[in-house]
């Protein structure tokens, strides 16, 4: 089924993509001053939310190879970021955990990125953010989700 052009729903993943693009790149603006790239900050707050996540999982979560996130986890290590810690079970397995130093900076984190969230809503009424964020999460499930409803299964439910 075509998409409907009236709607502007021709232009939905375009402005996904550039609300995330410009919302990045002025949270990088901000956050320059801590000397993270954005990658390295990706991964920061992969495992302030994941403490103790394996080096292997992290790359999935990323969307990167493993051998980058090897590299990455170098860099971080030695810049006394994060730090790696042989898994009690399985010594091959290499788990990664914040320092001091990172959770430190993911605070500066957290904040720099609600700024940047509430500049980007303004204008925005609280039902029709608490609507974008539903929507959006749906969105999310739908294409994560092994068996996504079909446009005729969805049209028949309403």
């Amino acid at each position: 089924m075509p998409l409907m052009v009236s709607d502007g729903i021709d232009r939905l993943g375009f402005l996904i993509h550039d609300v995330q693009r410009l919302m990045r790149k002025r949270f990088e603006a901000r956050a320059s001053g801590l000397g993270l790239s954005s990658a390295q900050w990706r991964l920061l707050v992969r495992v302030a939310k994941e403490d103790g996540v394996a080096q292997a999982r992290l790359a999935e979560l990323l969307e990167i190879e493993p051998i980058s996130v090897s590299r990455l986890v170098d860099r971080m290590e030695e810049g006394g970021w994060i730090e790696r810690r042989s898994d009690a079970a399985d010594r091959r397995v290499r788990m990664i955990f914040l320092t001091p130093k990172a959770s430190d900076a993911y605070a500066v984190i957290k904040s720099i990125a609600g700024e940047v969230y509430e500049e980007s809503l303004v204008g925005v009424k609280p039902e029709a953010r608490r609507v974008l964020i539903e929507g959006l999460e749906a969105m999310v499930r739908n294409l994560t989700d092994d068996e996504t409803p079909s446009v005729e299964k969805v049209k028949s439910t309403e």
